[in-house]
């Protein structure tokens, strides 16, 4: 499997929206290799590294493939969508979605090995790039959320290289399942389980499975969809 890296896209810390809080989410496409080092591309920024960035979270890529949709499904909000980053992604590609990606892939990108580590959790600062006050919801609703990547061997990268798949640990572990599981079907306890154990997936889901099973509640979602607390 191989698919054609359509840009690659870096940003910088500036004010969000009409409150002006502090975020990088607007990427901008980068000319000739960019160097991918442990947490990321070089020159890429997050505002807040609790929740964005790290070793888990080093590269976010988002398919191309879902503009359509969402274009049809938000016809006031075009303008982001006619090109590569609207979502915040590092690498934007096409011919490739959640439906085909699974957790632990490992995919050699330029001359980088980048393994999937969790799905996006989407929040409330595409309420504020969109000017959609529930962009978050429906980017988790849709399950069009993209995926983020941890960094296995370091390496350069540009828009035109080649996406391919090396290895695939775990596949009847879709992102699409994944996110089924996560926000459909909450309380299946046999997948919660073996989410749970999955080696390859990032701690953070691991545990958050694991606290589901232990409690049998779902997790507040509002302070990340909306901002609230």
């Amino acid at each position: 499997m191989a698919v054609v890296i359509e840009a690659v896209l870096t940003g910088r810390v500036a004010p969000l929206g009409s409150a002006g809080k502090p975020s990088a989410i607007a990427k901008t496409p980068v000319e000739g290799q960019v160097r991918i080092g442990p947490e990321g591309l070089e020159g890429d920024m997050q505002a807040d590294r609790r929740h964005h960035g790290g070793r888990e979270k080093a590269l976010h890529i988002y398919p191309l493939d879902h503009a359509p949709a969402w274009r049809a499904e938000l016809p006031l909000a075009p303008d982001l969508l006619e090109a590569p980053g609207a979502f915040g992604e590092n690498l934007s590609i096409r011919s490739l979605t959640e439906a085909e990606v699974c957790v632990g892939d490992l995919w050699r990108v330029g001359t980088a090995l980048l393994q999937v580590s969790q799905a996006r959790q989407p929040c409330w600062k595409l309420n504020a790039r969109f000017g959609v006050p529930d962009m978050a919801l429906r980017v988790q609703a849709s399950g069009r959320t993209g995926w983020y990547c941890r960094v296995i061997e370091t390496g350069v990268v540009a828009a035109g290289d080649v996406h391919n798949l090396v290895d695939r640990p775990h596949s009847g572990w879709t992102l699409a399942r994944l996110l089924q599981v996560f926000y459909v079907d909450r309380f299946d306890t046999a997948a919660l389980t073996e989410i749970a154990s999955l080696e390859t997936l990032s701690a953070s889901w691991r545990a958050l499975a694991a606290r589901r099973l232990e409690r049998n509640i779902v997790e507040d979602w509002a302070p990340r969809l909306d901002g609230a607390g």
